[in-house]
């Protein structure tokens, strides 16, 4: 087991002048288990491909442990990468499969096999031992897939969006499987994934990329409580939190006539950069509908049994209109259509620079 630290890493592909990833610093933990989260084209798949040897690195540097990996053949990183797609052998048994690259590697047979046969008890798939992967659902691949990796004992784990090809079900139910091996085994895992609801339940911290840059790095909650920009604020949550540009009026800010009052650090930071008007934010779990707030004609509902979900539009401080989410009781649902009232907790908002989506106050 050992720490992995990014340093400045930069990869720019042939052709290209803009940097998949650029100048990237982060360092993660022995033992940690770090998300790397992001949409399409953010670099996320691009930083692990690095790591793993995959992908030059055209700047910077890679350490695992105090090693500098930077120019090191993937085969010599002692990292194990679980895949997408399983890439599992069609013609072995999941015993074969999982004990290959052992197998490759000249490790006497008796030790392979033990090693098998510890993996195969950790993941329950004692088994399906004498199986062939076509034989096995699409969970029990990717357990086979996970079970590689593990008889290899290496110092850092990397996954690729296993989860992608399960159904949603099972999705669930695996990334907690992951979850709970990954702190048994305490080894150092680097993961990543496009969807935000695995990275928040599955990490001891998430990294948020877009465009190539590292935008915040911080525990689920922290980047859920306390997103460093718009963009963070946006990303993380589902639904997304809601944000409008409003206009700054005294000690708060309006929102559809209304005054909505605004902690002291906010306005101390606002008034420090002259804004005269910034981005309010606001989840749809921190808004109560009901007695004095502003009005929003209902659009949409969407009922989940104990939740529903009101969707109408507000308008911003440029006259434009702007959808926003409310969770409310599923029992009690607005009707579409109807005009009803809502209060933002003044505790629970978040303001950002228009200009630069830097967050303001605390």
């Amino acid at each position: 087991m050992a720490s992995v630290s990014f340093k400045a890493a930069t990869r720019i592909y042939p052709g290209s002048t803009i940097p998949a990833v650029n100048a990237l610093d982060l360092e993660i933990a022995d033992g940690e288990f770090l998300v790397l989260v992001g949409p399409s084209g953010c670099g996320k798949s691009t930083t692990l491909r690095m790591l793993a040897g995959l992908e030059d690195i055209d700047e910077g540097a890679i350490y695992i442990g105090d090693r500098d990996v930077t120019d090191v053949a993937p085969k010599d990183r002692d990292i194990a990468m679980v895949f997408q797609n399983y890439a599992l052998y069609p013609h072995m048994s999941v015993a074969e499969n999982m004990g290959f690259a052992l197998k490759i590697a000249g490790v006497d047979k008796a030790e392979i096999g033990k090693r098998v046969e510890e993996a195969a008890k950790i993941l329950d798939l004692e088994q399906f031992l004498d199986r062939k992967p076509k034989a096995l659902s699409g969970g029990q691949r990717q357990r086979v897939a996970m079970g590689r990796a593990i008889v290899r004992n290496p110092q850092v784990f990397l996954m690729d969006e296993p989860l992608s090809n399960l159904d949603a079900k099972l999705r669930v139910q695996t990334r907690t499987q992951i979850a709970a091996l990954q702190q048994r085994l305490g080894v150092t895992t680097v993961y990543v994934t496009h969807d935000q609801t695995e990275a928040m339940t599955m990490g001891d911290r998430v990294a948020v990329l877009k465009d190539g840059f590292l935008q915040q790095c911080a525990t689920p909650q922290e980047l859920y409580d306390r997103p460093v920009n718009v963009f963070v604020a946006g990303f993380i949550g589902s639904p997304a939190m809601n944000l409008v540009e409003v206009r700054i009026d005294g000690e708060g800010v309006i929102v559809e006539g209304e005054h909505i009052k605004l902690s002291d650090d906010i306005l101390k930071d606002a008034r420090e950069q002259g804004l005269n008007s910034l981005i309010l934010g606001f989840r749809p779990e921190d808004t109560t509908v009901g007695g004095e707030g502003f009005a929003m004609q209902v659009n949409i509902v969407e009922s989940l049994g104990a939740d529903g979900y009101v969707y109408g539009n507000v308008v911003d401080a440029s006259g434009n209109a702007h959808q926003i989410t409310i969770r409310t009781n599923g029992r009690n649902i607005p009707r579409r259509g109807e005009t009803i009232r809502l209060r933002v907790s003044s505790e629970h908002t978040h303001a950002f620079n228009s200009a630069t989506g830097l967050r303001l106050g605390k």
